[in-house]
């Protein structure tokens, strides 16, 4: 936590200066009052000195005011400053994020890097705005009580040796069972935004097949457990505060106590005893105020460790540190004896792959399932990055590239067709953010989603919802590639992107998009045959992530038994005869 503050903190500096100094000023001027009030009580009262009491009592008034505009200056720049570090620490989460490559977003997890960026982020910001605005002032009034506190009877004093340790003690043992407890916390709670994200998302799977009731379950057994958690901590601290005003009011009869027997025997004045019980109250106070702050210190602990974690994370794929520039836009893909394993695997998912995908031409992957089709498409754009081998775009090695050069140079539309919420315009700029209405339109059509849209109440200013979910499966395909198709790229990848459409718009669109990428490099994942039997290159990749066979659809039927197999499947003998 501290790492994280001091890092943090660095452009807050003066604010945090000027925090200081006027938690100072209140404390002095909390410190000075009582004084006031005995001397007015030991003096002015027995005077009968009517205009001593109104020139002390309008000091008084005025260190009052005083203390109370540096509190709220302080409250103030306090909160300034916490809130800033809030937007700043989220700011450096997502673009961390934003960094990691899919091998560390899987790590973490998708609900609990939404939970270290929201969650775990406030509670360090609440930490944050307690400590300027009470840990501060706690050990300045302490400290500044004590040395008062002596200052007006240092046998009395003695009291206080014996609580605050008391008080201290306690305290410690509490937080030491609590930090374990806050730990488990976040992490069911990680559960609960993990439970919530996979309902949210396969709400229309979980109705199809009747499992309502299950997910209710589901979540009742995630909530209950953090239920319990949070239970456990709150009765740990609620014996907290009991015992803290337990110890202040023995404090407090204690003094009295043997107060009262000192200015029995006329050792003490009686205004002294006033402003001493005052001092003590400001000292155990300011304990009570750090208690507060311990109630919340350990769950900020956990949540700054967990975002550290985060921010230590280095990504595994970074740009190069002088990368390659000026390389002339052609289109050419190039796998050298590729291999690939994610990471902790024994066994690689690809291995041996080599091929040419040229400009002007179609290649086409096809496999079984877990062939690792998409993990080879993947590999283009360095969203995994190669455990062996190379693959080249443009005749230069992806990783030499800069990570923004290599992604202006494709157009990718991935298995998982997914739209933002927005309009359909805001949508297809994605790929170009200066592009026309009319440009669009033209898209549209090259993506058979001319119609549909066209029948949309606002048309491109229709509204999408996030991920696509107020459109069907096949519009949001055809959305994606439109998309892709504004992008203008070089390359341009289609990852089993025609599933959802019928077998005439699948044909009709692969025409128009064979006139509008003539001279693109094309690259083609798909399950149907009959989408890329035309293409000028198949690569048929085997269960074990090896090319089983490689060239074209009447070659590859007449030597490579997994395409014959695939083929005859789908289309039957006759369509490999």
């Amino acid at each position: 936590m501290i790492r994280l503050l001091r890092t943090g903190l660095s452009p807050y500096r003066w604010l945090i200066v000027l925090v200081v100094f006027l938690v100072f000023g209140q404390v002095l001027a909390s410190l000075y009052l009582p004084t006031l009030n005995a001397d007015i009580i030991n003096n002015g009262v027995v005077k009968g000195d009517t205009a001593y009491i109104l020139r002390v009592g309008g000091i008084m008034l005025a260190v009052t005011l005083a203390s109370a505009l540096a509190a709220i200056a302080s409250v103030y720049f306090g909160s300034k400053t916490s809130m800033a570090l809030g937007r700043d620490t989220r700011a450096a989460l997502f673009r961390r994020v934003q960094g990691f490559s899919q091998a560390e977003v899987n790590r973490f997890g998708a609900p609990s890097l939404i939970t270290r960026t929201t969650n775990d982020v406030q509670q360090v910001q609440m930490v944050l705005l307690m400590m300027l605005n009470v840990v501060l002032m706690a050990p300045m009034m302490a400290i500044g009580g004590v040395v008062m506190a002596l200052r007006l009877n240092v046998p009395l004093s003695a009291v206080i040796l014996v609580a605050i340790p008391v008080m201290g003690v306690f305290i410690g043992l509490v937080i030491r069972k609590a930090m374990p407890l806050f730990m488990s916390m976040q992490k069911k709670i990680d559960r609960i935004n993990q439970v919530t994200r996979e309902f949210l998302s396969g709400v229309r799977v979980i109705r199809a097949f009747d499992r309502t009731a299950y997910e209710e379950r589901r979540f009742d057994v995630a909530n209950l457990d953090l239920t319990d958690t949070s239970l456990k901590v709150g009765r740990l601290f609620a014996l907290v505060f009991p015992a803290v005003t337990l110890i202040m009011n023995v404090t407090t009869i204690a003094i009295m106590w043997f107060g009262g027997r000192q200015i029995a025997d006329g050792s003490m004045p009686i205004g002294d005893l006033t402003a001493f019980l005052q001092y003590v109250f400001m000292i155990l106070f300011s304990v009570l105020m750090a208690t507060f702050m311990f109630v919340m210190v350990p769950r900020a602990a956990v949540s700054a460790q967990r975002i550290m974690e985060v921010l230590d994370t280095v990504p595994t794929i970074v740009d190069p540190d002088q990368p390659v520039g000026g390389v002339p836009e052609t289109g050419l893909v190039e796998f050298r004896d590729v291999e690939f394993r994610y990471p902790g695997a024994e066994e690689p998912v690809l291995s041996g792959i080599t091929f040419t995908a040229r400009p002007g031409e179609t290649t086409a992957i096809v496999g079984s399932t877990g062939s690792g089709k998409t993990t080879l498409i993947s590999l283009i754009p360095r969203f995994y990055e190669v455990t062996g081998g190379a693959v080249l775009v443009d005749g230069v090695d992806v990783r030499e590239f800069s990570q923004q050069d290599l992604w202006r140079r494709i157009g990718l539309v991935p298995q998982k067709s997914f739209l933002f919420s927005g309009t359909v315009a805001d949508n297809l700029r994605h790929g170009d953010e200066e592009a026309a209405d009319e440009l669009l339109w033209h898209y549209l059509e090259i993506a058979q989603g001319r119609d549909f849209v066209e029948q949309m109440p606002e048309q491109l200013e229709t509204h999408v919802a996030q991920g696509g979910a107020s459109v069907s499966g096949g519009q949001r395909q055809r959305l994606a590639i439109a998309r892709a198709l504004a992008k203008r790229a070089r390359i341009q990848i289609y990852d089993d992107s025609f599933s959802a459409l019928d077998f005439t718009t699948d044909a009709r669109l692969r025409a128009a998009l064979r006139k509008h990428t003539a001279d693109a490099t094309v690259i083609i994942v798909a399950q149907r045959v009959g989408t890329i039997m035309h293409a000028d290159q198949i690569i048929v990749l085997d269960d074990d992530g090896t090319i089983a066979g490689l060239g074209t659809h009447d070659a590859l039927l007449e030597s490579c038994e997994t395409y014959r197999e695939i083929v005859t499947s789908q289309l039957g003998v006759e369509g490999v005869a």
